[in-house]
């Protein structure tokens, strides 16, 4: 079936889990240690906000199996669109704190202005949460430039601070084993997430299944053919291919059609949320290899202008 469904980990299995692989990048990249303390703070964080979320009873949304199944038989994620409540109290003082480990962690000065106008309200944390959630780049950039603050740092904090509730949000509305939904999730065959529309942070090849991973929720899913995930080319301009030799399990896909490159790399079992971040870091040479041939990942899908094709 394309759609995956994880099951959930508990925090300790995460938190341990994530210890062992920061040990052997340590081990095998001792120059990523201060990256590496970075994202250590701010999965914890993100974790915490995690079991918070789950603690508390999610909204009520009018999303029933056939509206969606509807919506993914046009290329349109199950989310895009939808009027979801944001649950401030719960999320905003997780931002605060990620500005702080931000700051901390090499941003600085740019990521306390952010915690400022937070703070005292001079930027809505409600409208900004509900902007990455809609992956609406355009209104978070806007506002990042009234503010003078640093758009892509401004859309980091956002996405880190919402993402445990939209996982959420995934697992409790893309529900396979209801027979209309999931027939619909079967026939997803596009490389975008069929929860929110981002695209994969990577593959995640397990039982020799091609596993994409989003990057925003974390929702697995497969396509039905091997081709590229972005404009799904699958004759010759396709290619896969291992940097290193050495290193078979960790390949790129690269795409001269449309210059876009996917890592994939080998699993003994998938990654739980927000875990994927880590698998992220552990493979950045493959996105330094695939950008000096000069391949890119493309910007995020817009669904708001014309139905997807």
């Amino acid at each position: 079936m394309p759609h995956v469904a994880l099951a959930p980990a508990a925090r300790e299995t995460r938190l341990d889990l994530a210890n062992s692989r920061w040990a052997a990048l340590r081990s095998a990249r001792p120059d990523l240690e201060p990256a590496i303390a970075l994202q250590g703070e701010l999965i914890g964080l993100v974790i915490d906000l995690a079991d918070a979320v789950e603690g508390t009873r999610l909204p009520r949304l009018s999303l029933p199996a056939r509206y969606l199944a509807a919506k993914l038989a046009r290329g349109v994620p199950a989310l895009t669109g939808e009027p979801i409540p944001v649950p401030t109290a719960t999320l905003k003082p997780a931002l605060l704190k990620l500005c702080t480990a931000l700051s901390r962690g090499g941003a600085g000065k740019a990521a306390d202005h952010i915690e400022s106008i937070l703070a005292e309200g001079r930027l809505e944390a409600g409208s900004l949460l509900a902007a990455s959630i809609a992956r609406d780049q355009r209104a978070i950039r806007t506002g990042a430039l009234q503010h003078g603050v640093a758009p892509d740092l401004l859309w980091l904090v956002a996405e880190l601070g919402v993402s445990p509730y939209v996982h959420a949000l995934e697992r409790a509305y893309l529900d396979a084993s209801d027979d209309t939904l999931g027939r619909a999730l079967a026939m997803w065959d596009r490389g975008y997430c069929p929860a929110c529309g981002s695209w994969p942070a990577l593959a995640e090849v397990h039982a020799s299944h091609r596993v994409l991973r989003c990057s925003f929720c974390a929702a697995a899913w497969e396509m039905n053919r091997y081709a590229c995930i972005y404009c799904g080319e699958s004759g010759e301009r396709f290619v896969t291919a291992a940097p290193n030799e050495d290193r078979p399990d960790r390949r790129l896909e690269l795409c001269t059609a449309c210059s876009g490159y996917l890592k994939t790399v080998d699993v003994a079992s998938l990654s739980p949320f927000p875990l994927l971040a880590i698998a992220d870091l552990e493979t950045m040479d493959l996105d330094v290899a695939a950008m000096e041939r000069g391949f890119s990942r493309p910007t995020l899908k817009d669904f708001t202008s014309k139905p997807s094709t």
